[in-house]
């Protein structure tokens, strides 16, 4: 009997220890989920500078520079990037024709562009630094046209503004944080414009040319 009454005081002990471990026993709460942020992200204002080359559908071609500022919204969680961008640059894209107009009289006509710009809007999909995009929208270019005659004493030149549309698109890496670089292709068609050379007057007819571009940007943040 005693026995069995120790037995019993011992059991009822170590439950009550057990029940008491059980108790004290802390619970940890779960970690919150982790937020993931983008490595990186494309929105802000940035500014740079850009050249390259430019040819037309006939001998026309030469160099360009100028500068670009532009804005870019990419929203939280999507890899979809919208913006705006204007640029403008001067350039030397230019071709030259001499001709016998009777007699042993020479003649020489040169067109060149000038100058163009653009104001386009842009859309472009991200792969984390990289950024492939698709552009379009209103362009402008000055052109000067040249007409020398040594023989007869003529030498004459008119410019004008003409307006149209470009698109295009391109590729842009960030390398850094705030510095990105770039290479893009664009087309440009613009309407024609009346020219005065000599007191003769004529249509220029359309202007279209194709740029090449590459250039750096630097974006604030």
């Amino acid at each position: 009997m005693k026995r069995l009454l120790l037995a019993s005081v011992a059991l009822s002990v170590a439950t009550a220890a057990s029940a008491a471990d059980m108790q004290a026993r802390p619970y940890a709460k779960a970690p919150p989920a982790a937020v993931v942020s983008p490595a990186y992200n494309w929105s802000g204002f940035y500014i740079g500078a850009m050249g390259g080359y430019g040819w037309d559908s006939g001998d026309a071609s030469g160099g360009f520079g100028g500068g670009t500022i532009g804005y870019n919204w990419q929203f939280p969680g999507s890899q979809f990037v919208f913006g705006i961008e204007v640029d403008a640059a001067g350039a030397s894209i230019k071709d030259s024709l001499t001709a016998d107009i009777g007699g042993g009289v020479l003649a020489t006509e040169e067109i060149k562009i000038n100058s163009f710009g653009s104001v386009t809007g842009r859309a472009g999909f991200a792969l984390d630094a990289a950024l492939i995009y698709a552009k379009g929208g209103f362009a402008w270019a000055n052109r000067k046209d040249s007409l020398s005659i040594p023989a007869l004493g003529v030498s004459d030149s008119d410019s004008q503004s003409h307006t149209g549309y470009t698109i295009g698109g391109g590729l842009e890496y960030l390398f850094t944080p705030n510095w990105s670089a770039k290479a893009e292709y664009m087309y440009t068609s613009l309407g024609g414009e009346t020219y005065n050379l000599a007191g003769d007057v004529f249509d220029s007819g359309t202007v279209d040319f194709h740029t090449i571009k590459v250039g750096v940007n630097y974006h604030f943040r």
